[in-house]
């Protein structure tokens, strides 16, 4: 077995997956209902954040995915007691907190690179902290030589070994000023986890704004932390003694959300999310409208559904919040290989987002990538030979074909397109797409998908 299909088949077992493909009978519209729970890119970071607190901490709404439980597993190794409350419940008691062998990290992250964040709130803990070579979705590169840097402007001494990395802290972490030359979600993150209880002030310009984000800081003002945040993306955090554990209800997740409207337009379908919220997906429904998709607010949550008629080409250019996610364009593309004209997708956060697009032009799409920036807003790949463009010609006929899942987003954009398409198709390496979406197959069979597992 391939590295990718090891992966797929870990993530998969992590949550009771125990199948590696799914067959899909396409050309059947998605309709009925489904429900969130938090976010997964906002609930694995909050786990991380009960390290900083002296009591326990209650976080509601974890979804059941792999990433959550490799989280899990990282705090257990490190002496964090994480118990199961009611139903999406986590319990985070970090009373006895210890250092972990290099070994147990790297067997419990996987391909996860959730280990940087644990840094900053080792180093408070316990004045060292480990971290073994990090993994992640294939969709480009994503070093962490911000994080390092953040980490030895706060005063760590960071020395990089065969198996990974050790940090040292021995006159503990003070306050810095930190410009980041990209708003990384990721680096802002270990500023957030690590500045909080740090002596003196920090200032971070340059910073990601994502509504996961601000909802982390939310987290953290409940911990006792902190935090202002200025209109112009700098955020100023106090350092404080102490903090203590938090009660908090994670942000829905906006990119689950997302993926099943597009799902829903891809299908001629009619899905109701339980859980979205408007405010946090305003871009998106603005560009899922003038794709010729239509959607309904409720208290409850968001109705998207196909209103008949062609759909329409867009442009598009991914950027941070508040612009287009990359998260959001994989699965909208399937739905954009249905609309009468050419769309263009500038892809500007990863360079190397559109290797999910293979499998769709051997379904039948008419799909070109380019080196070429083909949009309006600078772009840090324009000169560096990523193929970063693409441009889809519509509308496509889709018919069933085998592929492999090769990424989070990519692998459902794989599902979405199996669903359109007329004929059989067989998705493999199903298990990655469990690193985010929980249940997805009984989520599946809820909308009237037909399909059938295969081990």
């Amino acid at each position: 077995m391939n590295t990718l299909g090891q992966d797929a088949k870990n993530h998969g077992t992590a949550v009771g997956l125990n199948v590696d493909k799914i067959t899909i009978n396409g050309g059947k519209p998605l309709r009925g209902r489904i429900e969130l729970k938090g976010a997964k890119n906002l609930v694995t970071k909050a786990m991380v954040a009960a390290l900083l607190g002296d009591t326990p901490s209650v976080l509601k709404d974890v979804p059941n995915i792999s990433d959550v439980r490799i989280v899990r597993g990282l705090l257990e190794v490190h002496g964090v007691t994480v118990t199961q409350g009611d139903a999406g419940e986590l319990i985070l008691d970090p009373s006895a907190v210890e250092t972990a062998h290099m070994a147990d990290i790297d067997a419990h992250a996987g391909s996860s690179r959730i280990p940087i964040l644990f840094c900053g709130p080792l180093l408070h803990r316990l004045g060292e902290a480990f971290i073994p070579d990090l993994g992640g979705c294939r969709i480009g590169d994503r070093p962490i030589d911000y994080h390092l840097e953040v980490l030895r402007n706060f005063g760590a001494i960071v020395e990089k070994l065969p198996s990974g990395i050790r940090m040292s802290a021995p006159s503990g972490l003070h306050g810095a000023k930190v410009a980041l030359p990209y708003p990384s979600v990721g680096a802002t993150e270990q500023v957030l986890l690590t500045a909080v209880l740090a002596d003196g002030i920090t200032e971070l310009s340059g910073a990601a704004i994502e509504p996961e984000i601000m909802d982390l800081i939310n987290i953290l003002q409940k911990m006792g932390a902190i935090i202002t945040v200025d209109t112009d993306r700098v955020i100023r955090i106090e350092g404080v003694d102490k903090l203590d554990g938090y009660t908090h209800r994670a942000l829905f997740d906006r990119n689950e959300a997302a993926s099943w409207a597009a799902a829903a337009l891809a299908t001629d379908g009619d899905i109701f999310v339980g859980g979205a919220r408007q405010a946090e997906m305003l871009t998106f429904l603005n560009v899922f409208r003038k794709v010729g998709g239509a959607f309904e607010i409720a208290e409850d949550g968001i109705r998207f559904y196909h209103p008949g008629g062609e759909l329409k080409p867009v442009i598009i250019e991914t950027d941070v919040h508040p612009g287009f996610m990359t998260d959001w364009q994989q699965p909208l593309v399937v739905a954009l290989t249905k609309a009468k004209g050419v769309s263009i997708v500038h892809e500007t956060v990863y360079e190397q987002r559109f290797g999910f697009v293979d499998a769709l032009v051997e379904m039948g799409a008419s799909i070109e990538v380019h080196k070429e920036c083909l949009g309006g807003r600078p772009c840090r790949f324009g000169q560096r030979n990523f193929q970063h463009s693409a441009v889809i010609s519509g509308p496509a006929k889709l018919t069933g074909a085998d592929v492999e899942v090769p990424d989070l987003r990519g692998g459902f954009s794989h599902l979405i397109a199996a669903l359109t398409a007329e004929g059989r198709s067989t998705v493999s390496n199903v298990g990655i797409i469990a690193r985010g979406y929980e249940d997805f197959i009984t989520k599946l069979e809820l909308l009237g998908a037909d399909f059938e597992l295969e081990g």
